[in-house]
């Protein structure tokens, strides 16, 4: 398993027009090596072109359950069962392990695979963290508040 690291933003904000104070995910963090990372680059999509970009613009991803994760491909079907479970419509209980502050884990020891979820508004950036020999080191996901424009 990798570690996974959360940024917090706490203070008051405006949430449909009503002023509120909270805590929320900023972005998270999958650390894949110890290597230090020396360049960045947009996380593509399937599918996505940067070339096909507006100058200024950026690849955002969308959630509607505003929860986004970090998974083993290779045992995605396994892993992600407990959340595509729904009884009439309902997400019906899940057998996960239940992490700080609404995050969850899935493991599958069978393939030695891990899925951890958190907290990912809509319009977030997908950022690749590389090393000096082209390696992907970390993986950071903000949050569309933490990515948001003015």
């Amino acid at each position: 398993m990798y570690r996974v690291e959360i940024a917090w933003t706490a203070g008051p904000y405006e949430f449909f027009g009503e002023h509120v104070d909270g805590v929320e995910c900023a972005a998270t963090r999958l650390c894949i090596g110890d290597d230090p990372v020396v360049g960045w680059e947009m996380g593509l999509g399937v599918d996505e072109d940067i070339d096909q970009l507006q100058a200024g613009d950026e690849p955002r991803f969308f959630s509607d359950a505003n929860v986004g994760c970090f998974a083993d491909a290779g045992a995605w079907t396994t892993l992600s069962a407990p959340f595509r479970t729904f009884v009439d419509g309902i997400p019906a209980p899940r057998d996960t392990e239940q992490l700080a502050d609404g995050c969850e884990q899935v493991r599958d020891e069978s393939q030695q695979a891990g899925l951890v979820t958190f907290g990912a508004e809509s319009g977030g950036v997908v950022w690749l963290g590389r090393t000096k020999a082209g390696d992907v080191a970390t993986i950071v996901v903000t949050s569309g508040m933490a990515g948001a424009k003015a």
